[in-house]
């Protein structure tokens, strides 16, 4: 939201004489899995070129995982990627190209920005932003965007994501989503976040199997409670009320929530498991650390034949969506049109860049 300082007819006007006019509503691109890289090795970037096409985004990594030493490297090779990469980013691209810069109290992030800007700025779709603490931190990145646009002549605003990896940044999520009208959208920090709270877990993302309910004791015929009976647990998850709270800002200020990294490689199934809990709550993607992760977010990420088949049922029998309708012995009403369409929508925009998805919806009908 604007500050109480600045009038509300001024929030869409550049931050920059010469800067393009920053974007009404932020466009709805499909980015089930946001593939992270890094620019500095070698063998990473030679595969770029054949990824084109088959991630929704890829995002050229220059903070964690890159060490000191290889920030310069990072940051050029980001650049020469950029360049040469046909069908990657930009509003013609096939695959949008997306980086995460430096924290903006590293050595690093100013040059991030002043570098990459002007080298790939028409090609950049987002610059996501770590360890965002309030809005100050967009108001910074927003103001030097501009100024940067508007000295490479580009003509579209580049977008921001903003990473929640801090105690202070979950408590002021509301006003990071509503900081800019660049926001594009939020990512969940586990690792970074679970550091801050001082959380006990060294897990990257996904449960814990100390975080658990347990299933009341059984009972004898006199009532009594036998405390030292087997009993079932079922275990929890650490990160639910951070991403609902995380998807409610965001849908509020008509911008996007992601799940973040989960850091068990090998564990393909509780990757799945999480990447769905994510799905359910109201995130669109996630991040995708290794190849066989995209899969399972392309997977995860995109509504299921039988789903967009019920749902398809719904609103072609909620007619001008008045009322209620019973379809096999359930009450549908215009809520439920209301769910349908995020599904229907959903699968229209999947199945404009995914021949294979677009090729199951299409059976439907046919069915």
């Amino acid at each position: 939201m604007p500050s109480s300082s600045r009038s509300a007819k001024d929030f869409f006007a550049p931050l920059a004489v010469g800067a393009p006019a920053p974007v009404r509503e932020v466009p709805a691109r499909p980015s089930r899995a946001i593939h992270f890289f890094d620019p500095s090795n070698e063998k990473m970037a030679a595969k770029i070129p054949q990824m084109v096409g088959t991630v929704d985004v890829l995002l050229g990594n220059l903070e964690d995982a890159v060490k000191a030493d290889n920030k310069l490297a990072a940051r050029e090779g980001l650049v020469r990627i950029g360049r040469d990469t046909d069908g990657l980013g930009g509003p013609g691209g096939t695959t949008q190209l997306w980086t995460r810069i430096n924290s903006l109290d590293s050595p690093w992030a100013l040059d991030d920005l002043t570098t990459l800007v002007p080298a790939i700025g028409h090609r950049l779709d987002v610059i996501m932003v770590p360890k965002v603490q309030g809005a100050e931190d967009i108001h910074y990145v927003d103001r030097l965007l501009a100024q940067l646009e508007a000295r490479a002549g580009l003509e579209r605003p580049i977008l921001v994501h903003a990473i929640l990896e801090t105690a202070r940044g979950v408590a002021n999520v509301e006003e990071i989503c509503g900081a800019s009208p660049r926001m594009q959208g939020l990512s969940l920090g586990p690792a970074d976040l679970a550091a801050d709270r001082r959380m006990k877990t060294t897990r990257v993302g996904g449960g814990h199997p100390g975080y658990l309910v347990r299933q009341d004791p059984p009972t004898s015929a006199d009532g009594a409670a036998d405390v030292g009976a087997d009993r079932t647990t079922y275990q929890q998850d650490l990160w639910h009320y951070t991403i609902a709270r995380m998807v409610d800002a965001c849908a509020m200020h008509g911008i996007y929530p992601y799940y973040g990294p989960f850091g068990d490689i090998a564990d393909v199934v509780a990757c799945e498991d999480q990447f769905r809990n994510a799905f359910l709550l109201g995130c669109v993607g996630t991040w995708s650390l290794h190849p066989k992760q995209i899969a399972i977010a392309n997977k995860v990420f995109s509504p299921s034949v039988e789903d967009i088949r019920h749902a398809r049922r719904v609103v072609a029998a909620m007619g001008d969506g008045t009322g209620a309708v019973m379809l096999d012995g359930k009450m549908e009403d215009d809520a439920s049109l209301k769910q349908c369409l995020v599904l229907v929508d959903l699968a229209e925009e999947l199945a404009a860049i995914d021949p294979e998805l677009k090729k199951q919806y299409d059976a439907i009908e046919e069915g």
